[in-house]
């Protein structure tokens, strides 16, 4: 089992280069999300052993509690998750207005954007919660944050979450029938709810909503964009 997170991670990746590839309205947004998650694959120690402890290229978790793996995950999970909500229903990226960007509720912006880190920080170092736990709850409010910010994202705020969590769950099964012991073996269940839903770990799908619910409207949240149906001519 030495190789399956490091094939893991490049499942995740082949669907994103399949996305890109195919999806050319979509790569700028693609790229500069993923390279901005991507170094959050650095943020592993916090999770390894504590959440889990998968082997990886070089042994390098086990050892640093860094790896590989990580950071080539989270680079494709940034680029899917921005555009995912967008290839479902068709929608496009366009410049929000200079009107709207001046609304009294946009006086927060900057400091909306920190409020995942800041509950993430907050939770890990004064509470006893397993990171798996400060993340999602840090998430979580971060989406309600961006929700007060740019209500016109609810709609793709919460169904980014519903549609990120369906995709995760298609991805996190895809190799479970070739390694069915591999959750048992490898995920600190005792430090968990111990909750499997066909075999995934409860936390990973409660991961999944609450990431995609804060990282579906961040690019717009980010780069002042909002979404709406592409114009066609007949």
């Amino acid at each position: 089992m030495q190789y399956v997170w490091f094939i893991w991670s490049l499942i995740i990746l082949t669907l994103w280069a399949v996305i890109y590839l195919f999806k050319k309205d979509t790569r700028k947004e693609m790229l500069k999300m993923s390279w901005i998650t991507m170094p959050f694959g650095l943020t592993e120690p916090l999770f390894v052993p504590e959440y889990w402890f998968p082997p990886s290229l070089f042994d390098l978790a086990q050892n640093t509690g860094f790896d590989i793996e990580s950071l080539i995950f989270s680079f494709a999970i940034g680029g899917i998750g921005t555009v995912l909500y967008n290839l479902i229903f068709k929608r496009a990226f366009v410049e929000m207005p200079h009107s709207e960007r001046s609304h009294r509720r946009h006086s927060l912006h900057v400091y909306i954007l920190f409020v995942p880190v800041l509950i993430f920080a907050a939770l890990s170092l004064f509470t006893g919660l397993n990171h798996i736990y400060c993340g999602v709850i840090a998430l979580f409010f971060g989406g309600l944050a961006t929700l007060y910010c740019r209500p016109d994202l609810k709609g793709k705020i919460w169904v980014g979450g519903m549609l990120f969590t369906v995709l995760y769950f298609i991805y996190f099964g895809s190799i479970l029938p070739f390694y069915p012991q591999y959750v048992e073996l490898y995920w600190n269940l005792d430090n968990l709810t111990h909750v499997l839903v066909l075999g995934i770990p409860l936390e990973e799908l409660i991961f999944a909503f609450t990431f995609g619910m804060y990282w579906s409207g961040l690019y717009e949240h980010l780069y002042w964009r909002k979404v709406m149906k592409p114009i066609t001519i007949d």
